[in-house]
Parts: C-alpha cells; sequence; structure tokens
C-alpha cells in the first residue's frame, strides 16, 4: 500500500486534507436552492463510499509496504471491524447535525463553532491515546482555535440581536456537532497498526479503516437521515421519494460533496502515521478557515452584520491561523 515517508509530505496531506474538508460544504451550497439537506446527504454518503472503496482497491493495494486491503480486510479482528465502523456511526451523528447548522446558519458560522470545538476535543483525545508532539506548544495552539470559536459565536449573536432574524438554533446545532465531532477519529485510529510499514495481526491498514468507517456512515444514515426527513430541525418534512425526483446534476453534485471530504480523511489518516494522529486531525480541522473563508467573502454570509461585526471575524481568522501554526511546530 502507498505510505507517507516523511513529517513535511505528512504536513502537506493534512493541508489537503485541510482545503477539502473546508470545500465541500460548497456543493450543499450549490444545491440548496432545489435540493434540501436531508436530500443533499444521501448523495454525500455515496460519494464516500465509493472513494473510500476506489482508494482501498487503488492505493490500499499497491506496493510492497504495509499490507494490501483484501488480505488486510480477511484477517482483520472483530474488536477492530467495529472500532472502525463505530467511528462512522459517531461521525455521521456528528456530520449531519453539522450539515443542518450549515443550511440553518451558513458555513461562516458552523465550521468556525462546531468544527472548531471539534478540533479542540479532538487533538486532546487523541494526545491521551498517542501523545506525539510538544504538549505545551500543542495546546497553546488548542487554546488560540478556542479564542477564535468564542469570537465567532460572539459576531453571530451579534448579527442576531441586530437583524432580529437570525436564528440560534443554528449555533447550538454547531455546538452539539462539535462534541460529537471531536470523538469519532480516535476509533478509526485505535483500529490501525500504528506503524503502516509494520503490520500487526488483527489490526487495519489504513486504507482498510476508512472503507469499514464509510460503512459506519452508510448504515447509521437509514436511522439517522431517515428520522431527520420526517422530523426537519427545519421546513416540511420530505419522503424518498422525493430524493428520486431529483435531476442527475443535482445527485451529481452531492456525490461530489461526498468525494472532496473523503480525500481529505483518507489523506489524514495515512498521514497520521507520520504526524501522529492529535497533529493529523488538528491540522486538518483547519478546514475551519477555507469554511470561514468560503462563507464571508464568497457566499457573503455576513453581509448585513453590524459595525464591529469584521473586525471579530478579522482577528477570529488571526486566531485560527496562529494557532494552526502552533499545532503544526508541536512535532
Amino acid at each position: 500500500m502507498f505510505i507517507i515517508e516523511t513529517y513535511p509530505v505528512a504536513v502537506f496531506f493534512c493541508i489537503i486534507t485541510m482545503l477539502c474538508w473546508g470545500s465541500w460544504a460548497n456543493t450543499q451550497k450549490l444545491a440548496a436552492s432545489t435540493w434540501r439537506f436531508e436530500l443533499f446527504y444521501w448523495d454525500y454518503v455515496i460519494g464516500i463510499v465509493l472513494l473510500s472503496g476506489l482508494f482501498a482497491l487503488t492505493m490500499g493495494s499497491m506496493g510492497e509496504a504495509g499490507r494490501s486491503f483484501i488480505p488486510d480486510l480477511q484477517q482483520a479482528s472483530s474488536d477492530n471491524i467495529g472500532s472502525a465502523i463505530l467511528g462512522g456511526v459517531l461521525f455521521n451523528a456528528a456530520n449531519i447535525l453539522l450539515v443542518a447548522a450549515i443550511a440553518i446558519a451558513g458555513m461562516s458560522v458552523a465550521f468556525p463553532v462546531g468544527i472548531g470545538l471539534a478540533l479542540v476535543i479532538g487533538v486532546i483525545v487523541n494526545y491521551i491515546d498517542a501523545p506525539v508532539g510538544d504538549v505545551t506548544t500543542l495546546f497553546a495552539g488548542v487554546g488560540l482555535i478556542v479564542v477564535a470559536i468564542l469570537l465567532n459565536a460572539g459576531a453571530y449573536r451579534k448579527m442576531s440581536s441586530s437583524t432580529g432574524n437570525v436564528s440560534t438554533k443554528g449555533l447550538v446545532l454547531s455546538v452539539v456537532a462539535g462534541c460529537l465531532m471531536g470523538l469519532f477519529y480516535k476509533y478509526v485510529a485505535n483500529a490501525m497498526f500504528p506503524d503502516f510499514t509494520q503490520p500487526i495481526a488483527g489490526k487495519l491498514s489504513p486504507y482498510t479503516a476508512v472503507f469499514l468507517f464509510s460503512l459506519g456512515i452508510l448504515v447509521s444514515n437509514f436511522v439517522f437521515n431517515t428520522a431527520l426527513m420526517y422530523k426537519p430541525f427545519t421546513g416540511t418534512p420530505v419522503s424518498y421519494g422525493d430524493y428520486f425526483k431529483g435531476n442527475m446534476r443535482t445527485h451529481l453534485t452531492g456525490v461530489l460533496g461526498g468525494i472532496i471530504w473523503c480525500v481529505g480523511m483518507s489523506f489524514s489518516i495515512i498521514a497520521s502515521d507520520k504526524a501522529g494522529p492529535a497533529i493529523s486531525y488538528g491540522l486538518g480541522q483547519g478546514a475551519t478557515i477555507v469554511a470561514a473563508l468560503w462563507g464571508i467573502y464568497i457566499w457573503k454570509e455576513f453581509k448585513d452584520a453590524p459595525a464591529g461585526v469584521p473586525r471579530l471575524l478579522n482577528i477570529m481568522l488571526l486566531c485560527y491561523v496562529v494557532g494552526l501554526g502552533l499545532i503544526i511546530a508541536a512535532r
């Protein structure tokens, strides 16, 4: 299987993760005018499963290093298979709430609050499991991320009180999503053999782990998304019949969103060997900056904000940039 040999290359892969995780939600924004997020989300999940399978059969089966996908899947223990699938279930519960928050509050709120909180929780949880990196530098970066989250929430509440027409439901959903999102990565990481050049019996390769993770997303989606379709946070209920009324372009937009996200997840997991799970996950969640820039400057989600809000947003972005720099330097 393909593996990364050096830390600088691992950081590069994490940057690709950051760009992918911060940009996939644009596909939801593109579909939002004619397509409910609950329907979009089915295509998004299909995209994740398709790409994870493709990566497993190609990158996960090439070269001499590690263990290729099919033999790896055949020898995997039930505990490690279950751990990777559980990671997918936890992620799906978090992500579907995040997508709902994006639909209600926009990318520039849902990502900084939800994913920022997930970054903080994820770095702490993953560092406890695998303490890689200088703890002082790492958590100084995490502290700045916390400041950025508070600044973004403050900017959102200030806009809400000024306009009177912005619901706090999106903010609440972002917080709940972030709490769940910070937990999923450790279950995927724990299912894998830690040194990708040295396979361990019963443990999973990164490609097998991501594929099983995607199956956890798919299976749980029949519970989580079905519930939201018939009991949505906003708007009227939708049905499976509505899903099949979508045109090919609409469906492909959702699939593209899933593919973009899965590239990020796969690259993050591959990079975790050299970067460590805490740094790999934390740096990938720099997606917050990318998503906030899309939301603020492209989608104009704060265009009606009162005076003072732009300054808060600029300070928020600065805190994120410096915080992520410290996370990189921690290794």
